[in-house]
């Protein structure tokens, strides 16, 4: 470890740092343009020039690796004339825009310019002027403002694993730029928060509002089951946009494009009022407690609990669930499920339904196996991380079903369960890379959980994980990929069948044939409607999509950024999302909503009035509420019953990334992402998304 003297002050830091590193260690804060703690060191803005001893002019800190010995200045007269003179050569040709930037107000440029610039220019010279780029619908290009960082180039080179950005041209002359096309990735958005100038923004908000107006909320994303670490900015009770907050456990500091831009779906289709069914077959609005009436008078009717079901949907938070669980389990019902993909997961063993290695995790692991998923789709930051810990070195990836892009090496072994088959056998070569590494890891997604043979399925990859020694005291390798928020969340919670109760396609025959005549639906818009027959359908959720649709009463609820909400990812990490904008209209928090139905509905309603009171019951029905943030191992144990396995392949549950929840689909953004990204791959193909 090299012990160095910055600014007269020793300091002893770890090997391998550089020299801007050990200045931030100490203290000392040195500027950048191009440098960044996740991107490869490029070396070329110059700001961050120090003073070292010896050297016959200032070093670039950030090129340079720390050495016993070395004496650093960091704010030296040679040093600020240094910086002053970079800062003059960067503003040469940058245009004066700042009023109209939508950098303005959080832009580097400006920031370093105050901090360390100079107050006037000797260059009289006409600036240059760069034709926009093409980089699709959600970046904007004011080109003439780039100053040649290099920071998307590696980003998309090196993180998101899409080498669409380029540069030509020399010195003055240099241009960055995609050759006039879309950036095709699922992590494009993070472009702009690195673009330290406004030459690269946000095309979906360009001109909405400045960043002192805006109010900002730290909260938790729902668009899939990593729980990515977001900052809800509003005006008002408007969402203006979604950024990354800093976990270096779950998101590290990105997000995905639906994470950051589906925020607009949030203003369409809102339900803001309770609605009944009429007898021409029409909805009608309805105050809530002729809606509440209609309801009881369907529940506490002399109808058998057997007759009754309830479904929670992929968005639903912790405390709703609950509350919907204890409202059914008063009247008796055992037909709950909170698996609306048809996902054959055991509950009865935590170990079998979450991620075990954890998201970070990843990058200890030396050989994967990803069966039935895509993970790039349906979990951006976690391809993020695989990719990562693939450019390291001595990290292998097999993959069976069907065969997609993902943004490293793969090998793909084949596309279904007789492939599965020949690997636990130890026929296929890649049998003998699980059984030669150190730490395996096998990742199930629910593409190869989501059919009738589902469980045999799980069993089959519990038993891989055995005899390939994935699972140990200090490693456990066994992981499922879920693609919804709310899974993990309500099979923690025990949202599934009691004894004698039916799952999902249990759930969805009987109302076909009649044998279950009232359906409780909290946020379920995926299942097939047209299976629901003749029953009598509550829906509660935020958006009018397809269960609101098929509904006799319609109960509208507060979407993800309008509650304080108790998410679990698909790790098992809890979190809690905050209330960011009220909900729309008379829409009340979900679990609220549930806890006054119980007054109209049971003799003895639900025993708590308060959030705090339901997080408490949250606690006594499962403690892996009670450590939030926390990710404790599962104990490992049986689980899934070993059954005949079809030989079909695995079929991906995601066929539009950019559409996948009631959110999505009514986002402006997301319709022209799929009419950029989706629709000509799909008739390329001659598929149907």
């Amino acid at each position: 470890m090299p012990t160095l003297t910055i600014n007269d002050k020793e300091i002893t830091v770890p090997a391998g740092v550089n020299v801007l590193q050990a200045c931030e260690l100490a203290g000392f804060e040195i500027p950048r343009f191009c440098y960044h703690e996740r991107l490869s060191v490029a070396g070329n803005c110059r700001m961050c020039l120090v003073e070292m001893e010896r050297a016959p002019k200032p070093i670039a800190a950030c090129h340079m690796p720390a050495g016993d010995g070395m004496k650093i200045w960091t704010d030296s007269d040679l040093v600020r004339k240094a910086r002053r003179g970079v800062m003059e050569f960067l503003l040469i040709n940058h245009p004066l825009d700042c009023p109209i930037c939508d950098q303005g107000g959080e832009c580097d440029l400006q920031d370093q310019a105050m901090a360390y610039g100079f107050d006037r220019s000797r260059y009289e010279e006409n600036k240059r002027a760069v034709p926009e780029k093409e980089m699709g619908p959600l970046i904007k290009t004011i080109m003439t403002r780039c100053i040649h960082c290099t920071r998307c180039i590696r980003f998309a080179a090196e993180v998101a694993g899409v080498e669409e950005l380029g540069a030509i041209g020399r010195g003055e002359h240099m241009e960055v730029t995609t050759l006039e096309q879309a950036i095709d990735s699922e992590m494009s958005g993070n472009l702009v928060d690195l673009c330290p100038v406004g030459a690269l923004t946000s095309r979906p908000y360009a001109f909405s509002a400045r960043p002192w107006e805006l109010r900002k909320t730290p909260s938790i994303d729902v668009m899939d089951a990593v729980g990515s670490n977001i900052r809800v900015d509003t005006r008002g009770r408007e969402v203006m946009r979604v950024l990354p907050r800093l976990h270096e456990d779950v998101n590290e500091e990105w997000i995905h494009d639906k994470t950051r831009h589906a925020c607009d779906g949030l203003r369409r289709q809102r339900l803001d009022r309770p609605f009944i069914r009429d007898e021409g077959g029409r909805l009608r609005q309805a105050s809530w407690d002729e809606a509440f009436d209609a309801v009881a008078k369907r529940l506490k009717s002399k109808r058998k609990p057997e007759k009754i079901a309830a479904i929670a949907g992929d968005l639903c938070d912790a405390e709703s669930m609950l509350a919907l669980r204890d409202l059914m389990h008063a009247l008796g019902t055992p037909n709950l499920e909170c698996r609306q993909d048809g996902a054959k997961l055991d509950p009865t063993r935590r170990a079998g339904y979450i991620f075990n290695t954890t998201i970070a995790g990843i990058e200890e692991a030396d050989a994967c196996l990803l069966v039935g998923t895509n993970p790039r789709w349906e979990a951006p930051l976690i391809n993020t991380r695989l990719r990562k810990r693939f450019l390291e070195g001595g990290f292998k990836v097999g993959m069976i079903g069907e065969p997609v892009e993902l943004t490293y090496q793969v090998d793909y072994l084949g596309a279904g369960t007789d492939t599965l088959k020949q690997i636990a056998e130890g026929k296929n070569a890649f049998a003998d890379v699980l059984k030669t590494a150190e730490r395996p890891m096998i990742v199930v997604g629910t593409g190869a959980l989501a059919r009738p043979d589902g469980a045999a399925v799980l069993a089959l990859a519990r038993q891989m994980a055995l005899d390939f020694g994935m699972v140990s005291e200090e490693w456990s390798g066994f992981n499922v990929l879920h693609t919804a928020a709310a899974r993990v969340g309500g099979l923690d919670l025990g949202f599934v069948p009691g004894e004698g109760g039916k799952d999902l396609e249990g759930i969805l025959d009987a109302t076909s044939s009649g044998d279950i005549d009232t359906v409780f639906l909290l946020g379920a818009d995926e299942i097939d409607m047209d299976r629901l027959g003749k029953a009598f359908v509550i829906y509660q959720g935020h958006h009018g999509d397809a269960g609101a649709h098929r509904a006799d009463v319609v109960l509208p609820g507060a979407a993800y950024t309008e509650k304080n909400a108790t998410y679990v990812n698909t790790e098992g990490r809890v979190q809690l999302a905050r209330l960011a904008a009220q909900p729309p209209g008379d829409a009340r928090e979900d679990w609220a909503i549930l806890r006054a139905l119980s007054d109209y509905v049971l003799k003895s309603p639900l025993p708590y009035d308060t959030l705090g009171e339901v997080r408490q019951k949250l606690i006594e029905t499962s403690r892996t509420f009670a450590a939030v943030d926390h990710v404790a191992p599962a104990e490992w144990g049986d689980f899934a019953q070993e059954g005949p396995i079809e030989s079909r392949p695995f079929a991906l549950p995601v066929a539009n990334f950019y559409m996948t929840d009631p959110i999505s689909r009514n986002s402006e953004t997301m319709a022209r992402c799929t009419a950029t990204f989706i629709l000509p791959k799909q008739e390329a193909t001659g598929t149907d998304g």
